[in-house]
């Protein structure tokens, strides 16, 4: 199996830096304006498409056949090398739909604020994770709503 590569671990930043020019949102704008909408537009598509970029080259390792090593620890290191691998592909699909779903907000005006409250989720938070559904705060109460709801 390839070595994973710095870039394979952060497709996000991967994606951030393919963006290129110097445009970044900032809070002297209109929220959600024409502009940072373009952007995260861009931003999350450029994360989908490395993400499936990263999976393609998965899907081609597997087609190339079994795993054949002669030692015994080496074809278990092999399989565990490809277990996570196949963990990390499952966890990027399921990031691929929430990709989807942002870039569907997006094109219907909703994009950027808390699906809970209806307030600005803030571009500090969508530009560490542009997938981000509510603000801080209700992301907070949710999450202790779960862990309560868990510990019953």
């Amino acid at each position: 199996m390839a070595a994973v590569h710095a870039d394979d671990i952060d497709v996000l930043a991967k994606a951030k830096r393919s963006l290129g020019g110097d445009y970044i949102p900032s809070e002297d704008e209109p929220y959600m304006c024409e502009a940072q909408c373009d952007y995260f537009r861009r931003l999350l598509f450029a994360w989908k498409r490395s993400i499936l970029d990263a999976s393609a080259g998965t899907l081609q390792q597997l087609q190339d056949g079994p795993i054949r090593e002669p030692d015994l620890n080496d074809r278990a290191s092999s399989e565990t090398d490809w277990g996570i691998e196949l963990r990390t592909r499952d966890r990027q699909r399921k990031l691929i739909a929430k990709i989807d779903s942002a870039l569907r907000r997006i094109d219907e005006g909703e994009y950027g604020f808390c699906e809970v409250t209806g307030e600005p989720i803030g571009l500090g938070r969508l530009i560490a994770r542009p997938i981000a559904t509510m603000t801080v705060e209700a992301q907070e109460a949710h999450e202790r709503r779960e862990k309560v709801s868990r510990d019953d």
